[in-house]
């Protein structure tokens, strides 16, 4: 019997072909996803060089990023000194969508991360639109962090007297022509994928390590001027202040997922993808938490109230030394690096999954014998993200993909749910605490935090998704590798139980 997984081969046509109901519904066996991450891709496959820290490093890299440098700013005013209460309640949240990551991330070690795990669950139809969802939130949200290069370059060289001119240094709709920063910080992404994961991951390692330093830095720096009394009183905008900040900073949080990505490359990934996914959810609330007491200890919170760039005045302020606007200027450019690295990393490994099921184009799922890493994929994903970047205004079409991550973080709480009652006997090297009210509370706080999002951002959302649609059926359904086995083929696969045997160390489980 002939598996039509290859990336080389063309889905033999069925006689049985399902219809488009059957078809959308038809689930992809889990153990026929191991078999293709372990065979790879017409003989080559991705390589196993991570271990925890690389996988670790890749989650705190997508996660850990400008976001707080300019975000108390912002959201102090709405919940005044119990802004650290905020942070802490935002990340509760996302970590009870990390628990139910961590969970399928051991049981489904493949590179598709939330749309292998929806088609394992809910089927075809799902599965592509969380890969859509995927698609919006990697390759648009890196481009729209890839912007934000051009103005702290300048800032960078501003320190020296010199400046990019506006033409060149701002995206189209704000004075500029083209964002060559932006280009440039993901074209050398780019090429540091292109050659070889191992390498990137370490880089990328080096970068984070610094990102962790500058706010560890600025916290040894903010306490020596700490004050109790900017805490009193906590709450003088109400529960309702704190709940409002808790929604804004709940997407410093998104990218997490970015290490679920890597479940080809990892070498023990039951055990590695879970204990990432947790540690980076510790090292990031920590760090966000720490950032905003030992702000607010440094400063009132009134003071926050239209202040650019606060955590850099505080520093400023304290030491009055005009070289931190230029280490918080780098460590700035460098935090874009990290996201841009990480996050297109992702993007590659999902449409390679995408690709191997068919749905897009097999170019994207051609893996390289010399690098060992989809680098036709990678060029092309580079290309168009770098272009958008430079040259595309993403307005509505960058906030829309705070829709299409909580989605996808919704679709993984629910495959968690469906597994656990479907197939109970799948070994599990991570399970989900409190089961079933975690998964459940954090689907629900996924749908609550989309709710609340604007009705513009709805219909940018609306649009994308009419076009992945359109992509489906005009490519996806004809081509899907999946739909293609014959009903006999198709029951034999999913009854089949393709998983090794596990380990000693596949069998260290967590909470069991």
């Amino acid at each position: 019997m002939t598996v039509p997984t290859q990336a080389g081969q063309r889905p033999p046509l069925q006689a049985g072909r399902p219809g488009l109901a059957a078809q959308l519904l038809r689930r992809k066996p889990i153990g026929q996803m191991v078999q293709e991450a372990e065979t790879g891709h017409g003989g080559t496959r991705l390589v196993r060089s991570f271990g925890v820290l690389q996988l670790t490093m890749i989650s705190v890299g997508a996660t850990l990023g400008t976001g707080i440098l300019v975000i108390l700013g912002e959201s102090v005013p709405l919940a005044g000194p119990a802004i650290w209460i905020s942070f802490a309640i935002a990340g509760l949240a996302a970590l009870l969508s990390a628990v139910s990551y961590a969970e399928m991330a051991g049981m489904v070690p493949a590179a598709g991360s939330s749309y292998s795990y929806t088609y394992a669950t809910m089927g075809e139809g799902m599965a592509w639109i969380c890969g859509w969802c995927l698609v919006l939130e990697y390759a648009v949200s890196v481009a729209a962090v890839a912007v934000g290069a051009g103005q702290y370059v300048n800032e960078t060289l501003a320190v020296f007297g010199q400046v990019l001119p506006d033409a060149v240094s701002q995206p189209p709709g704000d004075g500029g022509l083209v964002n060559i920063p932006a280009m440039v910080i993901v074209v050398l992404a780019m090429v540091l994928l292109v050659r070889g994961a191992k390498e990137s991951a370490w880089i990328n390692t080096a970068i984070v390590v610094v990102k962790v330093g500058i706010l560890v830095f600025f916290c040894a720096v903010a306490f020596t001027a700490f004050n109790g009394g900017h805490f009193e009183p906590l709450l003088p905008m109400g529960a309702a202040g704190v709940s409002a900040a808790a929604s804004r900073v709940f997407f410093s949080y998104i990218g997490f997922d970015a290490a679920s990505t890597a479940g080809e490359e990892a070498r023990n990934p039951k055990r590695d993808l879970p204990r990432a996914i947790m540690l980076s959810m510790l090292i990031v609330t920590t760090i966000y938490v720490l950032v905003a007491v030992a702000a607010i200890g440094a400063r009132p919170w009134g003071w926050f109230d239209g202040t650019e760039a606060s955590l850099v005045k505080i520093l400023e302020e304290i030491t009055g030394q005009p070289w931190i606007a230029l280490v918080f200027a780098v460590g700035a450019v460098l935090a874009i690096a990290s996201i841009v690295l990480t996050v297109l990393y992702g993007q590659t490994r999902i449409l390679l999954s995408m690709s191997r099921d068919g749905l897009v184009p097999r170019v994207f799922g051609r893996v390289s014998h010399r690098t060992g890493t989809p680098v036709a994929g990678t060029l092309i994903v580079g290309t168009a993200v770098a272009l958008t970047a430079g040259l595309v205004p993403l307005g509505a079409l960058a906030d829309a993909t705070s829709i299409g991550t909580l989605f996808a973080f919704a679709l993984v709480n629910v495959a968690v749910l469906y597994l656990r009652r479907t197939q109970p006997e799948l070994r599990r090297t991570f399970r989900v605490p409190l089961f079933p009210l975690t998964p459940i509370l954090g689907a629900l706080m996924c749908v609550y935090l989309m709710a609340n999002l604007g009705a513009d951002t709805w219909v940018t959302f609306g649009v994308w998704m009419l076009v992945g649609l359109a992509a489906y059926f005009g490519y996806g359904r004809r081509h899907s590798r999946v739909a293609a086995l014959g009903q006999e083929e198709y029951r034999e696969l999913s009854g089949r139980d393709f998983s090794p045997a596990p380990s000693s160390a596949d069998q260290t489980t967590f909470h069991q």
